[in-house]
């Protein structure tokens, strides 16, 4: 079943955010570098101050870049807590920032007017019950002992319950590190909903077959095969998931709105991550990329809220089509020199025009071929709106992508 929010969103703001982003380098580094608790509180968790954190201008970002919801880190593999826990104290009210960073982050949120998500790793490395830190081998289930494993869900579920419990309203909750597994998440996901009836949560809670909301793929587009449920990409703005001084790999306006209309044409969301530095600001560049796409979301988000799966695969030229209702969207990524062809649209067309400024575009047909002549190209991407007469229809029943022999 859809949530209607988050098909209206398609477009999530993922915050990975922790001690591990004053190392400048990938979050995995604990397991990677066989680094031990006590060096990694005093290399990371004690330089860790959040000096500059204002969750405030998170949130005025993230509305100014289009997103209609966010998900913070507040506990990362390595087990350090962004909360006042009292299940877990090691946590950053205790040490590092001395700050409930979660409490300030909802309410900031909240105040906005976004969604709230929190991100959650199932898997804690320092913790006395987990299986070993330095473990490659995630798909191993073997734990010291049971009654290890039922203490460390126990462990799991009160961290759980204190984040739905204190502090209000949590719309999503984002599993991550489902690894060993046999983490009894039937039971886990019973006690979120008793906790927060409204929620919805993702496909990692861990031995749960049914009982989930949006079903996830990391760093890759991979749509959901069953069309009755909500799906989303989560990738990054450049290479790294967190932080990284040394990552300048980033990807351009036009390379995120390609990202985001590839999610939206199959009917998903795109969650992107941009790691802020350790004192809690984001870089100039991600902002500057984030600021471009913003400002052609504020003329074109149609072309993405509600999106629904259609028939259309691919056409000639730099065009990625997203529909809803009897309205196609083709979302041009660059100049197509020349004019454009496309033949794959059945159903009369009523009008045609440019989403971002609603002037009409010049069109005709011959037979089954549709030709835009003048598409007056606008950088980073410009979007044209077909609107047809009824459901939109393909003229071909396409079984492969590629051109036959």
């Amino acid at each position: 079943m859809h949530t209607e929010w988050f098909n209206n969103a398609r477009y999530g703001l993922f915050i990975h955010w922790g001690a591990y982003s004053v190392a400048g380098r990938c979050e995995w580094l604990m397991n990677r570098e066989l680094i031990p608790r006590n060096e990694y509180q005093a290399k990371y968790v004690d330089h860790f101050h959040a000096e500059h954190y204002n969750p405030a201008d998170w949130a005025a970002k993230a509305k100014r870049w289009g997103m209609g919801y966010a998900v913070l880190t507040t506990r990362h593999h390595d087990g350090f807590a962004l909360w006042n826990s009292k299940v877990n104290q090691w946590n950053a009210v205790n040490f590092g920032p001395k700050r409930d960073l979660v409490a300030e982050y909802v309410k900031a949120f909240r105040d906005a007017g976004l969604k709230v998500g929190l991100y959650y790793s199932s898997a804690n490395w320092t913790h006395p019950d987990y299986p070993g830190p330095f473990s490659r081998n995630y798909n191993d289930n073997t734990w010291k002992d049971e009654t290890s494993r039922k203490h460390f869900i126990e462990y799991n579920r009160a961290e759980i319950k204190e984040l739905l419990s204190n502090y209000g309203k949590i719309d999503y909750l984002w599993f991550d590190g489902n690894f060993p597994g046999n983490l009894d998440g039937p039971e886990t996901a019973a006690m979120i909903r008793k906790i927060q009836p409204e929620i919805i949560f993702n496909d990692r809670v861990g031995n749960v077959k049914y009982d989930w909301n949006v079903k996830e793929c990391e760093q890759e587009i991979k749509p959901a095969a069953e069309t009755d449920i909500d799906w989303e990409a989560c990738m990054t703005l450049n290479r790294s998931w967190t932080y990284n001084p040394c990552d300048h790999r980033w990807k351009q306006p036009t390379d995120v709105i390609e990202l985001l209309l590839q999610c939206a044409r199959d009917g998903g969301n795109l969650l992107l991550n941009n790691g802020p530095m350790p004192d809690g600001t984001f870089s100039e560049e991600s902002v500057k990329i984030l600021d471009t796409v913003g400002i052609w979301l504020k003329h074109n988000r149609e072309a993405i809220e509600n999106s629904e799966r259609h028939l259309f695969q691919w056409c000639n030229g730099d065009c990625c089509i997203t529909c809803r209702n009897n309205k196609i969207y083709l979302n041009f990524l660059s100049d197509c020199h020349g004019g454009f062809c496309w033949g794959d649209l059945k159903n009369e067309i009523l009008r045609a025009y440019f989403l971002d400024n609603g002037e009409d575009v010049e069109i005709h047909r011959e037979g089954p071929r549709l030709f835009l002549p003048d598409l007056k190209f606008v950088p980073p991407a410009r979007t044209v709106v077909l609107e047809v007469n009824g459901k939109p229809e393909n003229n071909f029943s396409e079984a492969t992508r590629w051109i036959p022999e």
